[in-house]
């Protein structure tokens, strides 16, 4: 029996027997895992939730779904939200979507990976036409340099980060950008600290040069790029000088960069939410984008901007249309695609959207069906979060373990199968699509079938589904409407053994646009994010650790994985710590102007003037900014300004 890890984008295949084990036979990871993976076994059967709760009090499932469709009946479409998650299946996602935007006719249905990839999905986009990944884990067999800027798949990506070891003793290079010296900086051939929110100055700077010194791709440029005239006058009006200080590189370590990257034939670009969550995470992502299309470092084996996704269903729930801002299977909202998607779903017509994303949502709707996720926890600006969902008339939250933050603000609970006990697909983060095998008696009913139990309570045809090969069936047919998309193509009992990569040719004949070229755009620094001053005068940063997974609802009950980081702890940097009269392991207050909590220190080589705490620490985001970027509503997580008090 094999399934597939339900934690990271990586997507690991496991042999099922008395313990989890890395399937040898699978491409993907090739045999390999980490403790995190490895461990599911454990903590399936801890702090489960396996009742129907009603208002606090144990009730009936049936009563639940019913009490659901009566308030969601007499509510206006547009005052009811769905807040989906990458840890839900494709299957999930399907009819979670169909339900909400096809008969319920609400827009307002969100990922939690709008808090983490949709910064991305903004950039691919505008740049390349479409939300498409051009760069698989196997390209880094085939370069000659990673860079990694703003990612730390050490501990976010292990089995990733082995293959990244292994093609370094092959020759590959590694530069990790970083204001944090991380595990995986520490096999970088160079490392860069760079300054908090200074990614675009970096960026804009290594396009300056590139520009000057004739290192662009003309052919590839006339060819395939629009917009580079306009690129290049507007960069090269900028102050060199200034955008270096603005980094916090010194010019030996610029210099070496630029070297590293003159002798690459090919190179690799990966990020995550290092740049992803910024107030200008889609211009940090364009500037990314950018660098590629002026070389024609894309479209090639070896070379392309790699984003890589957190969760390990992200890219899937991104497929389906999980997200406010597309309507299902990659197509955007207009006219054409809303009759295409009606006709499919056999109904009059779909609703307009986009809808209301993650953080706008909360305090604009009387019905909130959350899956899978905690919100209360994750999104930023806690106290607020906490008000808006008091005011809510009905939360509805379906989860398959107890003690989420947001399960105290739920009205209805209601219990789902998890890793385990649930079966479909699921699309890892370089567009691998592969299953997710039952291998033991479900204690509680897929995300999809309750999803489905609503449609049907609330009279709509279409979600008598019978299993999830049905779902997914209808799923792939759906896929035959996008022009970018052909999971249509793959079979769901193959994948039981064989994964399937969708889009391999997507790229083979031009871009995803409409004239087949790609665009370049010219972003600036405008400083958006919170500023440190005298009284705030460090910047938090936030990110995974290795062996806890989000809030801990599930890593944290295993036994194994104890010994590693704690849930909570700051990293603050020597310099700092010293002039604070801090020492290591000494208990502080860290404040915004937002929230404030206590935690032990951990000194570390963080940049000075940053400190650090894991997304583990569930208090984390009585902390952090309410700033969204303007574009892709991905919260600006990483530039809060804070100060440290013994």
């Amino acid at each position: 029996m094999r399934t597939v890890c339900a934690y990271c984008g990586v997507g690991c295949s496991f042999e099922v027997g008395e313990r989890l084990k890395g399937d040898k036979s699978y491409p993907v990871n090739e045999g390999m895992s980490c403790s995190k993976g490895i461990s599911q076994l454990e903590s399936i059967d801890k702090n489960r939730l396996l009742n129907t709760y009603i208002n606090g009090k144990i009730g009936n499932y049936e009563d639940a779904i019913n009490l659901i469709a009566k308030k969601i009946r007499n509510t206006k479409p547009e005052r009811i939200g769905f807040y989906l998650s990458g840890q839900m299946l494709n299957e999930d996602y399907y009819v979670a979507n169909k339900l909400a935007k096809g008969f319920i006719k609400t827009p307002n249905i969100d990922t939690n990976s709008r808090t983490c990839m949709a910064s991305a999905v903004v950039g691919y986009k505008k740049a390349i036409g479409s939300d498409y990944v051009p760069v698989r884990m196997e390209d880094i067999n085939h370069t000659d340099l990673l860079i990694l800027i703003g990612a730390n798949p050490a501990e976010s990506h292990v089995v990733l980060f082995n293959k990244i070891k292994k093609a370094k003793k092959n020759g590959m290079k590694v530069i990790v950008i970083d204001p944090r010296f991380t595990d995986t900086a520490k096999i970088a051939d160079l490392y860069l600290p760079i300054t908090p929110g200074s990614d675009i100055d970096f960026l804009n700077l290594v396009a300056i040069r590139l520009i000057k010194e004739d290192l662009i791709d003309k052919e590839f440029i006339k060819t395939w790029v629009d917009g580079f005239d306009e690129l290049r006058e507007n960069l090269l009006k900028l102050d060199e000088n200034e955008l270096l200080k603005r980094s916090g590189i010194s010019k030996k370590d610029f210099e070496k960069f630029m070297e590293m990257l003159k002798d690459a034939k090919k190179f690799i670009t990966a990020w995550t939410m290092g740049i992803n969550q910024s107030v200008q995470g889609v211009d940090k992502n364009l500037a990314i984008m950018n660098l590629h299309l002026i070389t024609g470092q894309i479209r090639k084996k070896g070379s392309g901007p790699f984003s890589l996704t957190g969760q390990p269903n992200a890219m899937g729930g991104r497929e389906v249309g999980g997200l406010a801002t597309t309507l299902a299977v990659h197509l955007d909202y207009n006219e054409e695609n809303k009759i295409k998607v009606a006709k499919f779903w056999e109904v009059d017509e779909v609703c307009n959207g986009p809808g209301l994303t993650a953080f706008e949502m909360i305090d604009k709707v009387d019905v909130l069906i959350v899956c899978h996720t905690d919100p209360i926890y994750h999104l930023p600006n806690r106290t607020f979060v906490e008000e808006a969902f008091s005011k809510i008339d009905l939360v509805v939250e379906i989860n398959a373990y107890n003690g989420s933050e947001t399960s105290k603000f739920a009205h209805i609970r209601l219990p789902a199968a998890p890793f385990g006990e649930k079966d479909g697909t699921q699309t890892n983060m370089d567009r691998t699509l592969t299953r997710a095998i039952k291998f033991r008696e479900k204690r509680a009913k897929q995300d999809w079938e309750i999803f489905a139990d609503l449609g049907k309570a609330l009279g709509f045809r279409g979600f008598d589904f019978s299993s999830s090969e049905e779902v997914f069936n209808e799923y792939k047919e759906m896929t035959r409407l996008s022009p970018d998309i052909d999971i249509y193509k793959a079979d769901y009992k193959e994948l039981e053994t064989k994964p399937f990569v969708w889009g391999e040719y997507a790229l083979k004949d031009g871009f995803l646009t409409e004239n087949k070229r790609a665009k370049v755009y010219f972003v600036e620094n405008k400083n958006l994010h919170e500023m440190p001053n005298k009284e705030y005068s460090f910047i938090l940063l936030t990110g995974r650790t290795r062996d806890q997974w989000h809030s801990g609802s599930k890593t944290a009950f295993v036994k194994s994985l104890k010994k590693y980081k704690p849930l909570s702890f700051v990293e603050i940097n020597e310099v700092d710590a010293k002039n604070l009269g801090i020492q290591q392991g000494d208990e502080v207050k860290i404040i915004s102007r937002y929230g404030e909590l206590k935690t032990k220190v951990k000194i570390t080589n963080i940049k000075k003037g940053s400190v650090f705490i894991p997304i583990s620490e569930r208090r984390v985001n009585f902390l952090t900014n309410p700033k969204i970027d303007p574009i892709s509503k991905e919260p600006d997580y990483n530039h809060t300004a804070v100060k440290v008090v013994k």
